[in-house]
């Protein structure tokens, strides 16, 4: 492969991996609409107040609860603009690649969907449910995007599992199991005290009884992340402590989130720990699989060209 081709793979490659930060960034700054108030900063969609797309003075809204809500809109924007050069990137790629190409689209069409959503969100007076939506469409993003970044510098050809069939069904319930867990995650944070703004209906439920539920799948998680352990050799260790690691430091995280009344600051970490775990989770159900080249390229020689660029 050319120099200039290799300089492409690798630009692809950033791109990718930036993607996965925006997509779990703009949760993060998300939770933080919420803890401030802002959730109705802009009361309006696609407009920030009745004729205006950017925050004026007005006499119901705080003028920083509209620039902490205008400034996650505006984030939107630039998730749009990364995820776009993903799509053009992998377009104009030579060869093209169709797994790339699709997800990259995926990425481009999740934040179209996103913007739908907020705007619905917004309208519905950030109706607990719609936010859930919203965070959890987040976290799918998240995880497809690190299905890209592994695309970029692996081959085309079907996926080929590097352990036991057992042990890679034990990995499709465990994604599901962690799903689960971020739903449960949402439902607890819909029924406690940081609900975007003042005026917004809670769930009603119990916080400890949802609380209780989201302990139990983490609990579930972590058995199966122990199960996997006496499985995993060889390179697939590094993942899987990493995912241990994250796990761990998030349900810690967690406690003390719970245990301190929830303060503003551990919701945004906690947040931002969910997309962590969601990282590294997919980074093990990737690093489990390999696919080979379905033409004459090698895998290893689109490895060593990345890591010549």
């Amino acid at each position: 492969m050319s120099r200039l081709t290799a300089l492409l793979a690798s630009l692809q490659r950033a791109l990718a991996i930036a993607a996965v930060i925006a997509q779990g960034g703009i949760a993060v700054t998300g939770s933080v609409v919420r803890v401030t108030g802002s959730g109705l900063g802009c009361p309006t969609w696609p407009e920030c107040v009745e004729g205006s797309i950017v925050p004026v003075a007005h006499p119901d809204v705080a003028a920083l609860h509209q620039w902490v809500e205008f400034g996650n809109r505006t984030l939107f924007g630039v998730i749009g603009i990364i995820t776009g050069l993903c799509l053009l990137a992998a377009w104009f790629a030579k060869p093209r690649r169709r797994r790339v190409v699709v997800l990259a689209a995926v990425q481009v069409g999740g934040v179209l969907a996103q913007a739908v959503i907020g705007g619905a969100t917004v309208r519905l007076g950030l109706v607990w449910w719609s936010v859930s939506v919203h965070f959890f469409v987040s976290m799918v993003l998240v995880w497809f995007a690190v299905l890209l970044v592994r695309a970029v510098g692996e081959g085309d050809g079907p996926a080929r599992p590097l352990v036991a069939p057992g042990l890679i069904r034990l990995q499709a319930v465990q994604a599901g199991v962690l799903y689960l867990l971020l739903i449960a995650g949402t439902f607890v944070t819909a029924a406690g005290p940081h609900a975007g703004d003042s005026k917004t209906p809670r769930l009603q439920v119990s916080v400890a009884t949802l609380a209780q539920i989201h302990a139990d799948l983490l609990f579930l998680f972590l058995g199966m992340l122990i199960a996997l352990g006496f499985a995993l050799r060889g390179e697939l260790r590094k993942p899987y402590w990493t995912l241990v690691g994250v796990v761990l430091a998030q349900g810690a995280l967690g406690m003390v989130q719970y245990w301190t009344g929830v303060p503003e600051v551990l919701v945004s970490l906690h947040v931002l720990g969910a997309g962590a775990v969601v990282v590294a989770t997919a980074a093990l159900w990737v690093a489990s699989r390999e696919r080979l080249a379905e033409t004459g390229v090698a895998v290893e020689e689109i490895r060593q060209d990345l890591a010549r660029a």
